[in-house]
């Protein structure tokens, strides 16, 4: 399996190399043949990497530890449904898993890239098989999985024990694959560019491709939040590390983007701007790599890092650079077809919109860079911490989700300041309410009041337009109300399927202010058949079970959990020690409920058979793990493509023949 591995990738190489070439040789001597024969090349290119990905994994499933990157990651003692995990959970794997999915991309990309962008589309399929034969190209010299050892070990080094976690099957692929997708829809602008081409032909598969990223970007950072939350045991869900920004930064620049270009699709405005927000993202994503390969800057998370630094950071700057020059010459090209008619209009919330992301994108990148700079310039590392993170991007989020709210119940084009009145005084007052209610309650937390009060504000906006899209359509058709609710969506999918898409946000909205304001914690050491209390919640520690494993020993402690004198019930968390590692994973035990979570997690098994615990209670974290299912469906919906309904022909009017009358 490690010569065929091998060998698929240094074809696969080739491959790309050929089509990045023969797309550009065959546009620029207008040879159709030798443009198809590139395209070929892209659909044989994905086929063998899918060659070469089966090679590896076959060779984990047998413990072909003859491999050093088998070797390096696998033992006997893995159990096989980690085989997935440990395929990306080193660099070797992660580079030609990331090829492998950049590959079929490509091809599906260019497969169903619509006929406006016939004569773009050579250019495309070259800057996706540039950025493939890159990662090829690093990943055949510099850092290739199928590399032999000089002797077959007895037994692997075996896989990272922070790695086997349910969150890991699906975390780290969908932000690799969210990081590199964003190479297509910045293939399909730059390719317009160099085709000459000034119009909107590549909008439609600049969005979806950038909502495809976007989601799966999404979706890994709230499975890495949650593998944080469960694994980890610190009880949070985000420390600002600096992997952790690497990949937010692109989810930012890409959020943008997605709102911009639906003013491109309905106006024909931002041209300019949506060239800008793609090359951002893309240049945010080159940067994310350059972080999880050998970034200057340490993280818990670089489980990838390698010496491949430097070839990624020169990669970053041709990647920067590059396009900013394409840009720079097609400029006078770029003109919007209409302007911005009023402050007062949906385009103009959406502009503001898009400032606020690239602001929270800068603070980020700021935060995370600074200790680079410090280090160059004054010979010192100074970290930069969360209160940073905190104290500048809270108010913008905030300011975000208020925009949120706003955007899509302000008209096209331009509005008076009583339409606007009137649209926004509902959820105004829905937001009002809820802060009046809850400072009656006792909350007198300024911020956390803003969050929720902001909340209630976007949740009214979009109950209501539900409300009356779903009436109107009831009076119009007689359908009923359920009926006519799910009719709505569907007949405008991409409007709908974002407010549910914005309903998820709010969702995340109330697990950050939750536990960022509420939660509590208590760290304390127990004995068996001692007690403690946190909240209205008494926890007794019944005692803790060795259990010797082959790599790891593991001790189970358990925990019962009463409130008012009633047993709720029974928990039991894990801590495991590996050898072979020399560290200890810890499985939290948790009672999740819509209000808050019960967290239990040991941070020490002591030799007289008593147990550090940290435990919290963490209001309202639920709603953050809902928001992932919820963003998924509205991201589906939104993409769905709607029947294009063609118009009947006009039918000729009859012609009637009058007989004559029998008389």
């Amino acid at each position: 399996m490690a010569d065929l591995g091998a060998i698929s990738l240094w074809i696969a190489l080739a491959l790309s190399a050929y089509s990045m070439l023969g797309s550009v040789a065959g546009k620029l001597r207008t040879s159709p043949a030798l443009v198809e024969s590139a395209r070929s090349a892209t659909y044989a290119a994905g086929l063998v990497l899918l060659v070469a990905t089966l090679c590896l994994i076959i060779s984990f499933i047998s413990r072909d530890f003859e491999i050093a990157y088998v070797a390096a990651h696998s033992d006997l003692a893995m159990p096989n449904r980690f085989t997935w995990v440990a395929f990306y959970a080193g660099n070797e794997g992660s580079l030609l898993y990331i090829a492998t999915v950049l590959s079929i991309m490509s091809a599906i990309a260019v497969w169903r890239a619509p006929e406006k962008l016939k004569d773009a589309i050579p250019y495309t399929t070259a800057v996706l098989m540039l950025t493939l034969t890159f990662f090829l190209a690093v990943t055949a010299v510099m850092a290739n999985p199928f590399d032999k050892l000089p002797f077959v070990p007895v037994d692997g080094e075996g896989i990272n024990p922070l790695l086997t976690h349910f969150g890991m099957f699906f975390h780290p692929p969908a932000l690799m694959a969210g990081l590199i997708g964003i190479a297509v829809p910045f293939s399909f602008a730059i390719g317009s560019l160099l085709a000459g081409k000034s119009g909107d032909e590549w909008v439609d598969a600049g969005r979806v491709w950038g909502m495809i990223s976007w989601v799966l970007l999404a979706a890994g950072l709230l499975l890495g939040s949650w593998w944080a939350y469960t694994i980890l045991g610190w009880g949070g869900f985000w420390f600002w590390d600096p992997v952790e920004n690497a990949a937010f930064m692109p989810w930012l620049g890409l959020t943008a983007f997605i709102h911009s270009i639906m003013v491109q699709k309905r106006r024909g405005m931002f041209r300019m701007w949506n060239i800008v927000l793609i090359n951002v993202a893309f240049g945010l994503a080159l940067y994310g790599m350059f972080m999880n390969r050998g970034g200057s800057v340490p993280s818990v998370h670089s489980f990838g890092a390698s010496q491949l630094g430097w070839i990624f950071l020169l990669f970053l700057a041709i990647g920067v650079v590059v396009p900013f020059l394409i840009f720079i010459w097609r400029y006078p090209l770029l003109k919007s077809a209409q302007n911005l008619d009023s402050m007062l209009s949906r385009e103009a919330a959406f502009l503001v919109n898009n400032m606020l992301l690239l602001a929270i994108a800068f603070v980020t990148l700021w935060g995370t860079v600074y200790p680079l700079i410090s280090r160059l310039t004054n010979g010192e590392e100074i970290t930069v911490a969360r209160p940073f993170y905190d104290q500048l991007n809270g108010p913008l989020m905030l300011a975000l989700v208020f925009l949120m709210g706003v955007g899509p119940l302000i008209p096209w084009r331009k509005s008076g300041l009583a339409s606007v009145r009137r649209s926004l005084l509902p959820p105004i007052a829905g937001g009002l309410i809820t802060v009046a209610v809850l400072a009656a309650l006792g909350l007198h937390k300024d911020y956390a009041l803003i969050g929720f009060g902001l909340s209630a504000f976007v949740t009214t906006g979009i109950l209501m337009e539900w409300y009356r899209g779903t009436g109107a359509r009831h009076r119009s058709s007689s359908e009923n109300y359920g009926t006519a609710f799910v009719r709505l969506i569907m007949a405008n999918r991409p409007r709908y399927g974002g407010y549910i898409v914005h309903l998820s946000v709010v969702m995340v909205t109330l697990g950050i202010v939750g536990t960022s304001f509420f939660g509590v914690q208590k760290d304390v050491v127990l004995s068996p058949g001692q007690s403690t209390q946190i909240e209205d919640y008494e926890l007794v520690f019944l005692g803790t079970v060795e259990t010797p494993k082959s790599n790891r020993t593991e001790f189970t402690s358990t925990v019962q959990v009463f409130r008012g004198g009633d047993r709720l019930e029974t928990m039991r968390t894990k801590r495991s020690f590996y050898p072979n590692f020399n560290m200890a994973s810890t499985s939290a035990a948790i009672r999740s409920t819509p209000v808050e979570d019960l967290y239990i997690v040991p941070s020490e098994n002591l030799p007289d058979g008593s147990v550090g615990f940290r435990i919290l209670v963490n209001p309202l974290i639920w709603w953050m793990w809902v928001a992932g299912p919820v963003m998924l469906v509205g991201t589906v919906i939104a993409l769905w493509p709607q029947k294009i309904r063609v118009p009947m022909p006009a039918q000729t009017p009859r012609s009637y023949v009058t007989r004559p009358s029998a008389a």
